[in-house]
C-alpha cells in the first residue's frame, strides 16, 4: 500500500478512535443527565401535588381540584400524571418531541439505561380516600434529545471528514513530493549516475536525508572519477612499460644477440676452415655479449618485479634495497625495523610496501641530503600494515607539485584500499606514512563490493 494511503488510513483510524471515545463519553454523560432530569421532574411534580393535596380539604369541589391538578401537567415532556378515583382514571400524557432523525433505536435506549419510575400519592379527605395521584416518569423525550444531538454531531463529523480527508490527501501528497524526487534521484544513482544531486527545499526532517545523500553521491562521484583516472593511468603505464621493454629488447638485446650470432657463426666457420687459433677472440666476444645480456635482463626483471621479494621475504628484499643505496651513500645512517609478523603480509601488500620504501629512499637521496633515513613496517591492533619512512632532509616546499613518484605511491596505496600521508616533520625532514588493510579486510571489502554490484 502506498505511503499516502497508509497515512490516510492512520488519520481515519485516529478520527474513528476519537469518535468512539467521544460517543462513549457522551453516552455516560447522557445517562447521568437523563437520570438527573427525571429525578428533578419527579421531585417538582411531587411538590406540586403535595401543595394541592394540602389545600384540598377546604375546597368546595375536591374532584374538580384533582382534575385541574392533572390538567396542569399538560405540555410536560417528562411526566405522565393520572388520578385514579373509584376505578375511573384521568390521565395526562407527556408531549412527544420532534424527531428529525427518526425514532430512538431500542439499543440506544438500552445503552442509556434509565427506566421509568412510578410514584403514587394517595389523596385523603376527612379520613376517607378521595383518590390516588399517579406520577410516572417518561425518559423517552430526554433520550430522544440526546439521540438528536448525537446524530447531529455525527452528521457534522461526517461532513467534516468528507471535506478534510481530501485536503489531507492532497497535503500529504504535496509533503511527500520531495520523497518522490529523492527516490527518482536514488534510482538514477543506482544506475550509476553519481553526478545526481537533490537541491529541492525540504522539510527540516528531510534536510539531513538530502544532505547525506548529496555527500554520499559526491564521494562516490569522486571515487568513480578516481577509478577512471587510475584505470587510464594504469593503461598508460602498461603501454609505457611495454614500450620500454620493446625498446630495450630492440636497442639492447637485439644487437647483442645479433653480435653473439655473428661470433658463433664466425667461430663455426673458423673451426671448419681449421683456423682454431683464431677461435678464442670470437668466443671471448660472445661471452662478453652474454654477460651484458644477463645484466640487462636482470635489470628489466628488477623493474618488473622486486628481486628476492618472493624468494626471501619482505625483510630480505628491503635489506638488499637499503644495501644498494648504502654502497652509493655510505655517510647516510639507515635505520630499518620490520616488526615480527610483517615478513610475509601477502604478495600484493609486500609489493606495495617494497615500492613505497623504494620510492621514499630514491626521493630522499636524490632530492635531499639527509643524515639518516628511518624505515619502519609494523601492524596495528586491527592487523593493518603501517609503513613509515622518515628522514631529516629539507622536506617538502610549500604547495609542492607532486611528482610521479609520490603520485604513483598514492595510487598504489589507494588501489589497495589504504591511506597515504606525507608531511614535513616538526624536527625537520619528511615523513611518509601508509596504512594498508590486512588481506582479510581487503577480501571482505571486495566481497561487499561484489554484493553491492
Amino acid at each position: 500500500m502506498p505511503l499516502r494511503f497508509r497515512l490516510i488510513v492512520l488519520v481515519g483510524a485516529a478520527l474513528l478512535a476519537g469518535l468512539v471515545l467521544g460517543c462513549a463519553a457522551t453516552l455516560i454523560n447522557a445517562s447521568r443527565s437523563v437520570q438527573n432530569e427525571m429525578r428533578s421532574a419527579l421531585l417538582v411534580a411531587e411538590q406540586t401535588v403535595d401543595d394541592v393535596v394540602s389545600q384540598i380539604g377546604g375546597s368546595r369541589n375536591p374532584q374538580r381540584d384533582l382534575a385541574d391538578l392533572v390538567a396542569s401537567f399538560k405540555g410536560n415532556r417528562h411526566l405522565r400524571v393520572s388520578v385514579i378515583d373509584n376505578g375511573a382514571a384521568e390521565q395526562v400524557n407527556p408531549v412527544n418531541d420532534h424527531r428529525p432523525f427518526g425514532g430512538v433505536p431500542r439499543w440506544f435506549i438500552r445503552l442509556i439505561g434509565v427506566a421509568p419510575e412510578t410514584h403514587r400519592i394517595p389523596v385523603m379527605l376527612s379520613g376517607q380516600p378521595l383518590g390516588t395521584v399517579v406520577i410516572e416518569t417518561e425518559p423517552r423525550n430526554e433520550i430522544l434529545e440526546v439521540w438528536n444531538e448525537l446524530s447531529a454531531g455525527l452528521v457534522v463529523l461526517v461532513i467534516f471528514a468528507a471535506a478534510t480527508i481530501p485536503l489531507i490527501y492532497l497535503s500529504i501528497g504535496r509533503a511527500l513530493r520531495p520523497l518522490d524526487r529523492l527516490a527518482a534521484a536514488m534510482e538514477q544513482f543506482g544506475e550509476g549516475d553519481f553526478a545526481i544531486r537533490v537541491g529541492d527545499r525540504l522539510a527540516p526532517e528531510l534536510i539531513r536525508l538530502r544532505d547525506s545523500f548529496n555527500r554520499m553521491a559526491a564521494r562516490l562521484d569522486a571515487a568513480d572519477a578516481d577509478n577512471r583516472r587510475l584505470h587510464e593511468q594504469l593503461l598508460t603505464l602498461q603501454e609505457e612499460e611495454r614500450g620500454d621493454i620493446a625498446r630495450d629488447l630492440h636497442d639492447e638485446v637485439g644487437p647483442f644477440l645479433f653480435a653473439m650470432n655473428v661470433d658463433i657463426a664466425n667461430a663455426a666457420r673458423l673451426l671448419k676452415e681449421g683456423r682454431a687459433a683464431e677461435l678464442p677472440s670470437h668466443i671471448q666476444s660472445a661471452a662478453e655479449a652474454a654477460r651484458h645480456l644477463q645484466r640487462l635482463v636482470r635489470g628489466m626483471l628488477g623493474r618488473l618485479r622486486p628481486i628476492g621479494l618472493a624468494e626471501f621475504g619482505l625483510g630480505e628484499a628491503v635489506g638488499r634495497l637499503v644495501e644498494f643505496w648504502r654502497r652509493r651513500y655510505p655517510k647516510v645512517e639507515y635505520r630499518v625495523r620490520i616488526a615480527p609478523g610483517c615478513e610475509n603480509l601477502g604478495e600484493p601488500t609486500d609489493t606495495v610496501v617494497y615500492r613505497i620504501v623504494q620510492e621514499c629512499l630514491s626521493n630522499a637521496l636524490r632530492h635531499g641530503k639527509p643524515s639518516f633515513i628511518a624505515i619502519s613496517v609494523d601492524r596495528d591492533a586491527d592487523g593493518d600494515a603501517i609503513v613509515d619512512v622518515a628522514d631529516d632532509g629539507p622536506g617538502l616546499r610549500d604547495e609542492p607539485a607532486l611528482g610521479y613518484g609520490l603520485i604513483g605511491m598514492r595510487e598504489r596505496v589507494t588501489a589497495m584500499g589504504g591511506r597515504l600521508i606525507f608531511a614535513n616533520r616538526a624536527a625537520g625532514g619528511l615523513s611518509v606514512r601508509a596504512w594498508l588493510p590486512s588481506p582479510a579486510a581487503t577480501v571482505a571489502e571486495q566481497a561487499r563490493a561484489e554484493a553491492v554490484r
